[in-house]
């Protein structure tokens, strides 16, 4: 789905800002506070994927996210979401 393409863009995003790119990160998807969907998205469209974080700090493991997909530059998506980041206990 686009929310769930949203908190993965989202993760990648915190894990390549704290240096975590070659770490096994656990992403919990917790809440979607808001979500719109302003048109329709079909195969063959290109999405293009914002996301910025609006809480959470190095260290802390709950961050909040807000999101918009776009197609052609027309908003399909918005949404505002909440994530656990967590790294595996060996």
């Amino acid at each position: 789905t686009i929310i769930e393409a949203m908190a993965q863009t989202a993760a990648v995003m915190v894990g390549c800002a704290l240096g975590l790119e070659d770490r096994n990160m656990l992403v919990y998807f917790m809440a979607i506070e808001t979500a719109k969907f302003r048109r329709m998205v079909v195969p063959g469209d290109v999405l293009e994927l914002k996301v910025e974080t609006r809480r959470g700090k190095p260290g802390g493991k709950v961050w909040k996210f807000a999101g918009v997909a776009s197609v052609a530059g027309e908003v399909a998506a918005e949404a505002e979401f909440t994530a656990m980041m967590d790294m595996p206990k060996d």
